[in-house]
């Protein structure tokens, strides 16, 4: 059974559509179309059905996806351990990273990468954390940069890189402003804008309300931490921010036994073989957290 011909079937059945998978593989549309066709004459069975402009799978088509995935993955980890045979750092690093941390964590790292082993090439998808961590585990992306999940299990492997303290936040002239002895009760009087529902950092937070027995009011949520800090500078409402963030926008609120931080990571599937240029990147992620905890710089400081 050829590589390309399952390729060619996977992109199709991903995009539902023979011209977007070309696209997606940099054919044109009768090559896309003639290697399903040799496929589906190896098998001797319909993979899609075509109904005008709609392609659907067929039963075949379905059982035959989840094992394509598994050979072309194999194929693909039988690649890189060859590779690494070798101790040439090249090869595109399917990675993916979340907004935030892609803004104010990674360009050093990234720079040093390229730098260093320019004939490695990063692919870097900018995701929520929970999705990329979603693809790491189907084994779509080799890593990604991510918050940390709370509890992190098997076939994950996860490595801490950075903690992340949050503080709560209001803006200078928000009502809560100066007040000292705050509780989470009094906070929770006032509209507050959240993460998602889903993210790990909205978990973090509603884990310290809920050991209170506090339910905050929240009117808004968002996954982008640069849209909760402009929510919050306008007025509109307090939030949690990391405090790498914190400027003259807002104004950080002492709450007494109330110290949150998340961590922040990197995560990749124990049972995938590692680039070597996936490993490369890992060496400098964590070369590069180790000088910034030795800089006389606090976190947060523009240079």
């Amino acid at each position: 059974m050829d590589a390309a011909n399952l390729t060619a079937f996977l992109a199709v059945a991903e995009s539902g559509s023979f011209s977007r998978a070309a696209e997606q593989l940099h054919l044109t549309q009768p090559a896309v179309s003639k290697r399903i066709a040799s496929l589906e004459q190896q098998l001797d069975c319909r993979l899609f059905d075509r109904i005008g402009r709609h392609i659907s799978l067929t039963e075949a088509g379905l059982a035959l996806r989840p094992r394509a995935l598994e050979i072309i993955d194999a194929l693909e980890d039988t690649r890189r351990a060859l590779s690494n045979l070798s101790t040439v750092v090249q090869g595109r690093v399917a990675m993916a990273t979340s907004h935030h941390i892609g803004l104010h964590r990674l360009p050093p790292v990234l720079r040093a990468f390229t730098r260093t082993y320019p004939e490695a090439a990063l692919d870097i998808q900018f995701l929520d954390s929970e999705i990329a961590y979603e693809k790491v585990l189907h084994g779509e992306i080799e890593l990604a940069v991510i918050t940390l999940a709370p509890a992190m299990e098997p076939p994950i492997i996860a490595q801490q890189i950075w903690n992340d303290p949050l503080d709560f936040v209001v803006a200078p002239d928000h009502p809560l402003a100066g007040c000292r002895d705050l509780t989470l009760a009094r906070l929770a009087d006032y509209p507050a804008v959240f993460p998602g529902p889903n993210t790990f950092t909205r978990r973090i937070v509603s884990q310290l309300f809920s050991r209170d027995g506090v339910q905050p009011h929240i009117s808004m949520s968002t996954n982008y931490m640069e849209t909760i800090k402009m929510m919050v500078s306008i007025g509109l409402a307090w939030s949690v921010l990391p405090r790498t963030m914190l400027d003259s926008q807002v104004v950080p609120l002492t709450l007494h036994n109330a110290g949150l931080e998340r961590q922040l990571g990197i995560i990749w599937h124990s049972g995938r073989t590692l680039s070597n240029a996936g490993q490369a990147f890992i060496r400098l992620l964590k070369h590069n957290a180790a000088s910034e905890t030795l800089s006389p710089f606090k976190a947060g400081t523009t240079l």
